[in-house]
């Protein structure tokens, strides 16, 4: 036996995957399905969480091996009534009386998600620039700020002082977001610690101007809270007094497609997406860094801002405390998340969060199911999302990068095969 012969034969590679198999692989691996299924997930734990809280299953889990159809009616009753109350109430309510009451739940659910899509622009676009931008609440505290300044101290006509009430909001914004890009560009400070001081300072800010005459504190009052904003600086209803959706919806959809042409369409968009992927790179590029750095956090923070304008001038025209964010800084994260940074995704991933919080307020007055569970399911869908693998392996869904099982087997039989020869030589 010569030592060609006895020279170990390299097993043979795999393969390559069909094109219909290539196009079901990009399909069950991508962005979208990986967020539809966290959802479903979540929502799934969820029900698990309503089953157990239920008393009605409690008491039938008692004698379950005696009457067990008791149990899995119970079952039924619970998830299916507090998902139907979920429906009623953010999207139709089938119990009213006419279609115009039956479809108000559909309007509230768009307008708790128009800050929420707003403030999830302004963070999806500072990850797409590899920053994170958890400053909003500072952010959209700086915006209602200066709106409810103007809106409340200025005397213009409509649409004017809308107008000139809506600039403030959104160059507050971008200025209190500016600052931290500022730091990040020239000093390179992380901007997860200065966003996070920032918010500190303008939860104190906001508090000093509400108790200060003069400034945001309504006249003769000693509340902590502004007058109602002026008339003519109130954003419009847009369906009509009987519904609560105001303008503000229509600017977020509109600052949906200036984002989405901003990144996918302009030569600065493609830059900020550089720098987000290598930062080494662009720079070797020719692109400054320090400068994208400060660009896009001036344009989130405007985009935060604009979820502040509406909160004021839209849901909360009769005056507003310090509390006028309502954590909505901070969801826009998730949402961001959830929407995987794109626009569209965060349209839509907003119009998700918005329902949950619309309908979780008849989830718990209908069926007594305890709002907490609305906010697990939230978290969930994030912890699912930071968790492709986990998700993949919940579903039976394949790996990115591994070969199926019908390629491994494969493989084997050639890896026996091969040692087979090796042997009989």
């Amino acid at each position: 036996m010569t030592a060609a012969e006895t020279q170990t034969v390299a097993p043979q590679q795999a393969p390559p995957p069909s094109r219909a198999r290539q196009a079901l692989m990009r399909v069950v691996t991508g962005n979208f399905t990986i967020s539809l299924l966290a959802v479903i997930a979540a929502v799934i734990v969820g029900s698990l969480m309503i089953a157990v809280t239920d008393k009605e299953v409690q008491t039938a889990a008692g004698y379950f091996f005696q009457r067990p159809g008791d149990t899995f009616q119970a079952l039924g009753s619970a998830i299916g009534g507090a998902y139907a109350a979920l429906f009623r109430g953010s999207i139709y309510n089938f119990n009213a009386d006419s279609f115009a009451i039956g479809i108000r739940p559909l309007t509230e659910t768009l307008k708790f998600a128009t800050p929420l899509i707003a403030a999830g622009l302004g963070v999806g676009l500072a990850f797409r620039a590899g920053l994170f931008n958890i400053g909003g609440q500072g952010q959209m505290l700086m915006a209602a700020a200066a709106a409810g300044y103007v809106a409340t101290s200025w005397q213009l006509p409509f649409p004017l002082h809308m107008l000139a009430a809506l600039a403030a909001g959104l160059v507050a914004g971008a200025v209190w977001a500016g600052i931290a890009g500022l730091l990040k560009a020239r000093t390179g400070a992380h901007e997860v610690i200065v966003t996070i001081m920032l918010n500190h300072i303008a939860v104190y800010l906001l508090a000093w101007m509400l108790a200060t005459q003069g400034i945001l504190q309504a006249p003769g009052s000693s509340n902590p809270k502004t007058e109602p904003m002026a008339d003519s600086a109130v954003l419009p209803q847009i369906l009509g007094p009987m519904y609560k959706l105001h303008l503000g919806f229509l600017f977020a959809l509109i600052a949906v497609a200036i984002t989405w042409w901003l990144l996918e369409r302009s030569s600065l968009g493609y830059r900020f997406r550089a720098v987000g992927e290598n930062p080494a790179a662009a720079r070797t590029a020719g692109i400054s860094v320090g400068r994208m750095y400060f660009l896009v956090m001036v344009i989130a923070g405007a985009l935060v801002g604009l979820a502040g304008v509406s909160q004021v001038l839209g849901t909360e025209p009769k005056g507003f405390g310090g509390g006028i964010d309502a954590g909505i800084g901070f969801d826009a994260i998730t949402v961001a998340l959830l929407g995987r940074s794109r626009p569209l995704g965060i349209l839509f991933a907003g119009l998700l969060f918005g329902a949950f919080k619309t309908g979780g307020f008849t989830m718990q007055v209908a069926e007594g199911v305890p709002i907490e569970i609305v906010l697990v399911v939230q978290s969930l869908i994030v912890l699912f999302i930071a968790a492709p693998p986990l998700v993949r392996a919940m579903f039976g869904l394949p790996q990115p990068g591994r070969l199926s099982r019908r390629q491994r087997r494969a493989a084997e039989r050639r890896s026996e095969s091969t040692e087979g020869r090796k042997v009989e030589a």
